[in-house]
């Protein structure tokens, strides 16, 4: 099986950042802490938007299974 067909583990890293108390970090930390999730966010919607853009190539050149066929 390759390596990205398999099923995602539950409780992934988001999730588990979730649940941790905030309670014993500084302003600072909180700051950092932040700072790295806004830099995450970006990459994960780069990566959304550069597959979308590659599916929407893919659709373009191919055509899409419900567009084939459907007479309109």
């Amino acid at each position: 099986m390759e390596l990205d067909e398999r099923p995602r583990p539950k409780g992934d890293m988001a999730s588990q950042l979730a649940l941790e108390t905030l309670d014993s970090y500084s302003h600072h930390e909180l700051d950092e802490r932040i700072a790295l999730l806004e830099a995450e966010i970006a990459r994960v919607v780069a990566h959304r938007d550069k597959a979308a853009a590659h599916r929407r190539a893919a659709e373009a050149l191919f055509g899409t299974p419900s567009s084939q066929g459907s007479g309109s």
